[in-house]
């Protein structure tokens, strides 16, 4: 059976650069639901994340997406890209990149400040908890930062043709 190249991997890799993309968006029944690209790497050109950093990175966006005042009921999901690129944050409602630039600043920002333990990094809250840096994602996070979310522009906030 040929099937039909699902979008994502429609999307020219080799122009793609840090930023906020829009990935898809999905009606389910009179919602929309939309996922962003959050490109952090330059896919094909700067070496991937690892898990350690990548999952440090998950718990405390999740955590501070799930408790901000304006978006916490929008939050549908925020994860890992199996790329180890980027993640794909998925939210309730049709929205641009810019719409949600601030949202995704607070968001790195929150990682790159962050100072206590990270939120369910135990054997009780987590399946692997033991796999985290917590150094790594905050060296990471500023990067995104300085290279991609304070300077968003044209590039940075739709897909490369």
């Amino acid at each position: 059976m040929q099937m039909k190249k699902i979008t994502s991997f429609t999307i020219n890799h080799l122009n793609l650069q840090p930023g906020v993309y829009v990935s898809r968006k999905d009606q389910i029944g009179s919602e929309i639901l939309t996922t962003f690209d959050l490109r952090m790497t330059a896919p094909n050109r700067e070496p991937v994340m690892n898990t350690a950093e990548m999952h440090a990175i998950e718990h405390l966006a999740a955590t501070y997406l799930r408790n901000h005042p304006k978006w916490q009921d929008k939050i549908i999901y925020f994860g890992p890209m199996g790329c180890r690129t980027g993640f794909y944050l998925i939210i309730a409602g049709d929205y641009s990149s810019s719409d949600i630039l601030p949202l995704i600043i607070g968001t790195y920002e929150f990682i790159k400040n962050f100072q206590d333990d990270i939120p369910g990094a135990s054997a009780r809250d987590c399946g692997n908890y033991l796999d985290m840096n917590l150094p790594m994602a905050k060296y990471l996070a500023k990067q995104y930062l300085d290279r991609a979310l304070y300077c968003a522009n044209e590039k940075n906030l739709n897909y490369p043709d």
